[in-house]
């Protein structure tokens, strides 16, 4: 039934894409008072949800990294009535996909259905949420699972980059723990660390929902209370302070024996609601974040050989905004890709943009948000956004006007904002020469 479902998914983009015109945007309101936004997609009989809840392992206790991702993870192994082997029989014999993660600011999850399902789809989620089982068994299982992503960890190159350099600019904050935990802190946790985790955080006052499918509002109002109305109104306080990374001109070196180096570096950056981030937005694409057509591209890869892939992104976190960037090289080509990162930076920021450049910018930005409004799933993560960053059902429409309205007056602007070079934090990990 499964495999059937998986066929059908898969010939989604072959539907007509589905505009996502803000009148197409519903508020629906559950008799228990759950709200959730709603596309319809009636073409194809599948119904997708997602949803967050804000905290993540931003609101875990400082000394047990790790709880919000074994709580996640399982969710699903048992819940009411049903243990693990009986709850996973009866997605399969519904063909409900159904899943949940935990990131640093949030957790999420979601489902897909048959439409004629729906009812024991939202049901079953509803039970994952708010009847966990959480049996020593399937503790062990996640553990161990876990454990072993967590070693694998420690043997990548970027892995150990990426979370050496969170550790050095968010130091003592909670961005700066490891989000998967630690071997030794996930040994630690016990069941009483998952409940009291579960019983704080999983509640209605900081969810969003989205759906979207073959289902009306009038449907869905009612397996909205099926899936979130038996959960609390209230989650324990969770810290609003602000993160700040504290970045300065530096590398550090995590020495290991392999020949080619992983390079992370981060600059400033801008959070989601900041008035500049769409001025970012199209300036990351400019920089690095435009596959190979982007300047690090050109001239770390292109020009030079450097590497073969180096990039740029922004990471809005609830508390704190970044301007990440990542490459790899042979150990001995470090100090040259690094002078040439930090170059690139220089000019793009005393510089500017061409107008070629812009505007090569704003037609792909424009023309490949296209990709994110087909499919149920797609639209329904994308609804979700919408209400956690308080964007408004419109902002569909406003969006090619904001990248549109972009000038390079304003990313000269932005770029001597954010490609500070005395605030750009770098961590090798590798046995690069000199450095």
């Amino acid at each position: 039934m499964r495999r059937w479902l998986a066929l059908l998914l898969a010939l989604l983009p072959l539907a007509p894409p589905v505009a996502a015109a803000p009148q197409a945007i519903e508020r629906v309101t559950s008799p228990g008072g759950v709200v959730a936004w709603l596309i319809r997609q009636p073409e194809v009989p599948v119904i997708g949800l997602r949803f967050s809840i804000e905290g993540g392992a931003r609101a875990e206790p400082a000394d047990k990294p790790g709880t919000a991702r074994l709580m996640a993870d399982l969710l699903d192994e048992g819940a009411g009535p049903l243990d693990a082997q009986a709850f996973q029989l009866r997605l399969e014999e519904l063909a409900v996909e159904l899943n949940f993660s935990a990131g640093r600011d949030e957790l999420s999850g979601g489902l897909r259905t048959l439409a004629r399902n729906r009812e024991d789809a939202f049901r079953l989620l509803g039970q994952a949420l708010a009847e966990p089982r959480f049996e020593e068994g399937a503790i062990a299982r996640a553990k161990r699972q876990i454990h072993n992503e967590l070693l694998r960890q420690q043997e990548d190159p970027q892995s150990i980059a990426r979370r050496a350099w969170a550790e050095a600019v968010f130091a003592g904050e909670a961005y700066g723990r490891p989000a998967d935990g630690t071997p030794q802190s996930l040994a630690a946790l016990s069941r009483d660390d998952i409940v009291a985790y579960h019983r704080q955080r999983v509640a209605r006052d900081r969810l969003a929902v989205g759906v979207a499918g073959d289902i009306t509002a009038a449907e869905l109002a009612p397996l909205l209370d099926l899936a979130f109305a038996r959960l609390p109104a209230t989650s324990a306080p969770l810290a609003d302070d602000e993160q700040q990374p504290r970045l300065a001109d530096k590398v550090q070196v995590v020495r290991r024996a392999v020949p080619q180096s992983a390079i992370v570096f981060g600059l400033p950056g801008v959070k989601r609601d900041d008035p500049d981030w769409y001025i970012a937005f199209v300036l990351n694409h400019i920089l690095g974040g435009g596959g190979l057509t982007s300047r690090l591209a050109e001239a770390v890869r292109e020009k030079r050989g450097l590497a073969y892939s180096v990039s740029s992104y922004l990471v809005p976190l609830d508390r704190a905004g970044l301007l990440m960037g990542s490459a790899g090289t042979v150990n001995a080509r470090v100090p040259e890709t690094l002078t040439t990162i930090r170059a690139e930076l220089r000019r793009l920021a005393q510089d500017g943009p061409s107008e070629q450049e812009l505007a090569d910018a704003k037609t792909f930005l424009n023309g490949s948000f296209a990709l994110q409004l087909v499919g149920s799933g797609r639209l329904a993560e994308l609804l979700v956004t919408l209400q956690r960053r308080n964007l408004g059902a419109d902002h569909l429409l406003r969006r090619p006007q904001l990248i549109d309205a972009v000038s390079a007056a304003d990313i000269a602007r932005v770029a001597d904002r954010l490609l500070r070079l005395d605030r750009l934090y770098v961590v090798v990990v590798g046995d690069p020469p000199g450095v």
